[in-house]
């Protein structure tokens, strides 16, 4: 299934409290819950202004939705083509 990294552009993402990136994620896991096993969030990274999140999906249109129905932005939904990491060169 394909995987996907979305950006979301969020000023301040850095700075949210652990409680308020955990009520983030219940939003999150509540909205994928009803929308089936199709789709899965892998992890996210948070940095100052964005957060960057890992999704496996069937194709962009459901990642888009999952955004919709939580009040997420997706300002960008980029299919990964590869992954690599240090294990690569070997």
């Amino acid at each position: 299934m394909p995987k996907y990294v979305i950006e979301r552009e969020i000023p301040g993402a850095g700075k949210l409290s652990a409680d308020q990136l955990k009520a983030i994620s219940q939003t999150s896991c509540g909205v994928l819950k009803k929308m089936g096993s199709e789709i899965q969030w892998v992890h996210s990274y948070v940095t100052d202004d964005k957060i960057y999140c890992v999704y496996i999906a069937p194709n962009e249109a459901m990642v888009r939705e999952h955004a919709s129905q939580g009040g997420f932005p997706a300002n960008s939904v980029s299919p990964v083509s590869a992954i690599i990491d240090p294990a690569t060169v070997e």
